[in-house]
């Protein structure tokens, strides 16, 4: 089985001979992780110098100063409801990464507390509400849909306004991640933008959740950087993580961006979602038990 990101850099750091391969590998490594070039030399640079020093060549040593660097770039994003109002999260991603899924395990993780409606503005792919509605079945939510090709627009207005009348508390919002170009992509994404600051009463209501698939790298960067420039991105979702996932473009992503990371999904079930956690996440990174 071929060894993960943390894995690899476990491998080379046991080595112990700090010669120039060491480092010319240990860059590789970085790269290969999705880190970037510019930040993999930084960071071979600064293991560099602790080896070189008389007192930290341990290990442990080059582990913690690996995982100090990297946790300069990352920060978790502490999710809050506003109390007694109608609370929007606007799910966006590219078609794939599993940003339907992730809307259905965040139904199942506040529904026992709010009242949640789930609002299907994919209407570019009629697959897309057939998913959600049965997501809204198996779990018992209220959702609002239109017919395949409608103004996603009208159905997050539809949703808003229904949710605002009933005094709903969540309301978890599908996107489309595809369309026939990224232009009109993008002008759909700022015209629901608009829509939702218009109805709402609070702007800490209004959240909005780029889904990115752990395993895809370098992509994560670019589509990131496309609905970022487009609406603007309140933290992430990561979607398909494990422990082999490198998950190096989120520290990139955070040190061009400064983009947070709000919940981590690492399985198939409803219950496999959990609030990030930055420690957890380093120590995998840099392969510490």
């Amino acid at each position: 089985m071929a060894k993960n990101f943390g894995q690899r850099l476990k491998a080379l750091f046991g080595i112990k001979l700090f010669d120039e391969q060491f480092f010319e590998d240990l860059e590789d490594i970085l790269i290969e992780g999705d880190l970037g070039a510019s930040l993999a030399y930084d960071l071979s640079t600064a293991v560099r110098k602790l080896a070189q020093s008389e007192r930290k060549k341990t290990l442990n040593d080059i582990q913690l100063l690996m995982k100090e660097e990297l946790g300069r770039y990352i920060e978790e994003y502490k999710v809050e409801l506003v109390e007694n109002k109608t609370n929007i999260f606007l799910v966006l991603g590219v078609n794939g990464v599993g940003k339907t899924t992730t809307i259905a395990k965040l139904a199942h993780l506040y529904k026992n507390n709010n009242k949640v409606l789930l609002a299907a503005a994919d209407t570019f792919r009629a697959a897309a509400i057939d998913q959600l509605d049965l997501h809204a079945k198996k779990l018992e939510c209220r959702i609002v849909k239109q017919k395949h090709g409608s103004d996603p627009g009208a159905v997050i207005f539809d949703a808003l306004e229904s949710a605002q009348a009933r005094g709903e508390d969540l309301i978890l919002a599908d996107t489309a991640g595809r369309m026939h170009n990224k232009e009109n992509l993008l002008r759909e994404l700022q015209k629901i933008d608009k829509i939702i600051k218009s109805k709402i009463e609070d702007p800490s209501c209004y959240k909005r959740f780029l889904v990115l698939d752990a395993t895809t790298g370098q992509n994560g960067i670019s589509q990131t950087q496309l609905f970022d420039k487009a609406i603007g991105l309140d933290a992430l979702i990561l979607a398909k993580y494990d422990s082999a996932s490198k998950g190096g473009s989120l520290i990139q992503i955070g040190q061009s961006l400064k983009i947070p990371v709000a919940y981590v999904g690492y399985g198939e079930k409803y219950t496999d979602l959990k609030p990030f956690d930055k420690e957890q996440f380093l120590n995998s990174l840099v392969g510490i038990n």
